[in-house]
């Protein structure tokens, strides 16, 4: 129970890491709102979930939204104690194939939503005597790859206004950190999986040498949430302005095949 008597609100929780975040919070003791527009998916969740949880309508790029949410989670649980703004949409293109309005879509969703979602969260959180507000970003706002830079742009400036508010809010005892994952939710990412199959299927050339992952195995949703009760919890209380990677050591550096290990 190292979330008993804390209130939480997690966006985009209607499935995937969001739906996984809610779950594991009310079993740790949590009462949890859970915020989506996919209004049938989170209800049936929240449903699922018991008197613990209830669900609201949140497009997170709205201050009406924003407001109602805080608004039924004061009238409900009495405060707010934790913030995870994991909310985002992804989208896999090239530069020249990148539209403005898809980069402005992604920069709505992916940055103006946690802006606008710690923005309402302030007062309640200094009327409880501090709080968290947890930003998932991803592994890339820690390093860059081809075909997603407008995603790219979204996470590393997501880290920056981590840093920046974890300044501003370390009087009132909230404490802002980013949590950058490896693992994802399928959801996000199947998309635009057929396509890189249909990219690789016609390449004559080979591919280029990719580096080991240190860990003999891939990341999972359930790594994620472990890492994200931690920073809900009292556990974390002098962890601010933190980027917290959740990707086996893989944004450390790389393996050289051939190199001694211990």
């Amino acid at each position: 129970m190292r979330l008993e008597g804390k209130v939480a609100i997690v966006t985009g929780a209607a499935r995937g890491t969001g739906e996984a975040t809610a779950r594991r919070f009310a079993a740790e003791g949590a009462q949890v709102v859970l915020g989506d527009i996919l209004d049938a998916a989170g209800s049936a969740v929240a449903q699922d979930m018991g008197s613990a949880a209830f669900y609201q309508h949140l497009d997170v790029t709205q201050e009406a939204d924003w407001a109602r949410v805080v608004e039924s989670t004061l009238d409900r649980f009495g405060g707010v104690d934790v913030l995870v703004n994991n909310a985002a949409i992804l989208e896999v293109r090239s530069i020249s194939e990148t539209s403005v309005a898809t980069f402005q879509k992604l920069m709505a969703v992916n940055q103006l939503g946690p802006f606008l979602g710690t923005r309402s969260v302030i007062e309640p959180m200094k009327a409880r005597g501090g709080g968290s507000i947890i930003n998932v970003a991803s592994i890339d706002g820690l390093e860059g790859s081809n075909g997603v830079a407008a995603y790219t742009s979204t996470k590393w400036g997501l880290r920056g206004f981590s840093k920046a508010a974890s300044q501003e809010l370390g009087e009132h005892c909230i404490r802002v950190n980013t949590l950058c994952p490896n693992p994802g939710s399928q959801q996000m990412t199947k998309p635009f999986l057929a396509e890189a199959v249909n990219r690789l299927k016609d390449r004559t050339e080979p591919l280029r040498d990719r580096p080991v992952h240190p860990f003999g195995r891939r990341g999972n949703i359930a790594d994620v949430v472990h890492a994200l009760v931690f920073l809900a919890s009292d556990e974390s209380s002098f962890i601010a302005g933190a980027d917290l990677p959740v990707d086996g050591g893989w944004t450390a550096g790389k393996v050289e095949p051939g190199a001694p290990t211990g």
